[in-house]
């Protein structure tokens, strides 16, 4: 699942759908991450976006990788989306793993919901449920409104984890709050299934994420 932006192909990932997405030239200055990255892989950065804008994904893939290998937090994303679709490269899940998890690990949340997508499907990766629910949870904490969502879903049906209707509709008031289109009925439909007690466990661990 990665979120959709000038160009959005869809994957069907088990349950999950990735999308694809580049920053625009605009919003990636304000947003520059990897603070290890040196000067230069900025500008290395920028060349692969206009390239990818041009639709020259071979120079982006090459501009990409150098400035991945230097840390710039969004060269590792769009990297991983390269190798992710085949743009540019040969598809290659593992690395689209590889780089996916670098940005994640930097605190990119849409990188965090595209890797915890990898460890649901076993994409890149043995697949791992668990690893899965722990970084929808950090993209979902830092306002990723489908990686709350995916975590509602999960624990409401039990086909992945261990089925939890509280803390469903917590990860579904979760989706609400970072305005998740359909997150309402969901979080609705599971109220409809908790007595007073388990619904007032729901909203106390909704209000703990609050405050930490």
């Amino acid at each position: 699942m990665f979120v959709a932006g000038w160009f959005s192909p869809g994957i069907v990932c088990n349950t999950m759908v990735y999308m694809m997405f580049f920053k625009s030239r605009t919003l990636v200055l304000l947003t520059l991450g990897g603070l290890l990255a040196s000067p230069a892989s900025y500008g290395d950065y920028e060349e692969g976006v206009n390239a990818a804008f041009a639709g020259d994904f071979e120079t982006a893939f090459r501009e990409f990788s150098i400035a991945a290998e230097d840390g710039l937090m969004m060269a590792q994303y769009n990297l991983a989306i390269l190798y992710f679709t085949g743009q540019g490269v040969d598809k290659d899940m593992a690395q689209a793993f590889r780089w996916t998890e670098a940005a994640a690990q930097q605190g990119h949340s849409d990188a965090q919901y595209n890797l915890a997508s990898l460890y649901l499907s076993g994409d890149g990766v043995a697949r791992d449920a668990e690893q899965a629910v722990v970084w929808f949870g950090k993209a979902a904490l830092a306002g990723h409104a489908n990686a709350a969502y995916a975590l509602a879903d999960l624990y409401q049906s039990g086909e992945d984890i261990a089925r939890d209707r509280v803390t469903a509709h917590a990860w579904a008031s979760q989706a609400v709050y970072n305005q998740h289109p359909d997150a309402e009925q969901l979080k609705q439909e599971l109220e409809s299934r908790l007595d007073s007690d388990e619904l007032s466990q729901a909203k106390r661990l909704f209000a703990r994420w609050q405050i930490q």
